[in-house]
């Protein structure tokens, strides 16, 4: 505010991001709302680090209109930057109901809130996001990033607002997190590698809606009685292979995290057509609350718009993909889901200690698997199907 920051939500504070003050410190001051129209900070720059100290609050411009001639896909955009750190308890709020409504209709470009590209040793800790247009993190070409101790939030049926998304990027902690949007709660894309992440909440589901059918006996009649869930993916690993692509994801570890009311819990998913590998994945310690499919491998996943019968005869390997300790309860029929593709299919799959009851009393939940390797110990349900 030194600079001429109004600081009331209303006012168009961009310009005064743009101003040198001799540090490497830019401080949003507390108990202040600042709109930023579409902005971008790009280095390098001739700091050891640069902190971007937000502990006031950051609200996207109330109208679409602001992005007239500019990059539709972006908001804030930090780039090319050694060091970043971004910090300090306060909130960044994309005010994405404005992209929400006309893009159910039609599919249109609307902007990420945060978008990462290019900034080695981030530390991101101590945000609140919100509402984003589109996805609220995302990060690309970045290596060596620490995010912990953040809030992701947005409403049960903002479209495609996933949490964290990672492209092209490596050696990433992810900490100490809670995130609950319309989309996946973190999704791993091409190119990602050495992720790790641990004590997050992912849920509950903010998102996805699907029809739970519950059927009672009521006076000696059947009664169906549909009740409408909202739920989100959780933890995605792709997609991986769309339009015949050679695309990767490998060394990601998931432990001691919690997944509530989600659509998909554990979830690998590769086109058909595609080629490359989604390799050496662990899932342990997870505790899930009312997950739809809680653990699934979709080998041949089609987006439903361009769904077609045509068969495909190269697909992503899937292989050492490890789950231990599981625990918890599942909302559909089938808890375990590998629906791998033709050729030597799912490879390496090892199952351990796996827990997973009904949320329905009295259902009994089962294991499907097509062309899935693997061994399974200590697993309810029973993982039969699994080939040596």
């Amino acid at each position: 505010m030194d600079y001429g920051a109004i600081g009331n939500g209303i006012t168009d504070d961009s310009q005064v991001c743009a101003l040198e003050n001799g540090t490497a410190t830019l401080k949003v001051p507390p108990e202040k709302t600042f709109m930023l129209k579409p902005l971008k900070f790009i280095g390098p720059c001739g700091f050891s680090s640069v902190h971007f100290q937000l502990e006031g609050n950051i609200v996207a411009p109330n109208s679409t209109k602001e992005w007239t001639g500019l990059n539709p896909n972006r908001w804030i955009d930090f780039a090319n930057i050694n060091g970043l750190i971004i910090d300090g308890g306060g909130q960044i709020d994309g005010r994405g109901s404005v992209w929400w409504s006309p893009c159910k209709v039609k599919i249109c470009q609307r902007p990420t809130a945060l978008f990462i590209h290019n900034c080695p040793k981030l530390q991101l800790s101590g945000t609140r996001h919100l509402n984003s247009a589109r996805n609220h993190i995302s990060i690309n070409l970045s290596n060596d990033i620490n995010i912990v101790n953040i809030t992701i939030t947005a409403p049960q049926d903002s479209p495609n607002t996933d949490g964290i998304d990672i492209t092209k990027s490596s050696y990433i902690l992810i900490q100490n997190s809670t995130i609950a949007t319309g989309d996946d709660c973190i999704a791993m894309n091409n190119g990602t590698s050495n992720v790790n992440i641990t004590d997050v909440t992912c849920g509950p589901g903010h998102g996805i809606r699907y029809r739970y059918i519950f059927i009672m006996e009521f006076l000696n009649a059947k009664i169906s009685l549909s009740l409408t869930l909202f739920l989100a993916p959780v933890l995605s690993v792709g997609s991986l292979g769309a339009k015949k692509a050679y695309e990767t994801v490998e060394h990601v570890r998931v432990h001691n995290c919690n997944f509530k009311e989600a659509k998909n819990g554990m979830r690998i998913k590769t086109w058909p057509g595609g080629s490359g590998y989604a390799r050496d994945i662990s899932f342990e310690h997870i505790v899930l609350t009312n997950t739809k499919n809680p653990i699934i491998i979709n080998q041949g996943y089609k987006d439903v718009e361009n769904d077609d019968d045509k068969i495909e005869e190269s697909y992503v390997e899937v292989s050492d993909v490890t789950y231990g300790d599981i625990n918890g309860t599942c909302a559909d029929q089938i808890a375990i889901n590998f629906n791998c593709g033709g050729g030597e299919g799912c490879t390496g799959i090892i199952m351990q200690e796996i827990n997973i009851t009904s949320t329905l009393s009295g259902k009994t939940l089962r294991a499907s698997c097509n062309n899935a390797h693997g061994s399974a110990t200590s697993t309810l349900p029973p993982v039969s199907c699994l080939l040596n």
